[in-house]
């Protein structure tokens, strides 16, 4: 599976972006998908995570309520609606396809990565 996000770019805080992560192949359809994120000097942080059908999420506390994942499995696309960014948010932003269908928050466990997409927000 080739992942390739897209959708990064510099917003001033309290502004938004849409991150768009693009599959190569159907099997997609049956993986749980991931957003990480790594800024300069820090490890690479879980962000949002969907299962396999959109039927389940998880997100970490900091962007709970202000970052929504979902997905479009007839499109082999996942999405990340990330509204009132803020400074910390800056950094990399990558999508991952796990090993499971499930949604999992354990990086270990997605074993497909896109490139990633640059987000800069400035305050």
């Amino acid at each position: 599976v080739q992942l390739q996000a897209s959708g990064g770019g510099s917003v001033q805080a309290g502004g938004s972006l849409r991150l768009s992560c693009a599959a190569s192949r159907r099997t997609f359809t049956n993986n749980g998908v991931g957003w990480f994120r790594q800024a300069p000097g820090k490890e690479r942080e879980f962000v949002a995570g969907i299962s396999w059908n959109g039927g389940s999420t998880s997100y970490k506390d900091s962007v709970k309520g202000r970052f929504t994942i979902s997905r479009d499995n007839g499109k082999n696309m996942v999405y990340l609606q990330m509204n009132s960014l803020k400074s910390e948010d800056t950094a990399v932003y990558y999508c991952a396809a796990a090993r499971t269908a499930a949604v999992t928050t354990q990086k270990a466990l997605y074993n497909y990565w896109g490139q990633g997409t640059q987000v800069t927000v400035s305050s």
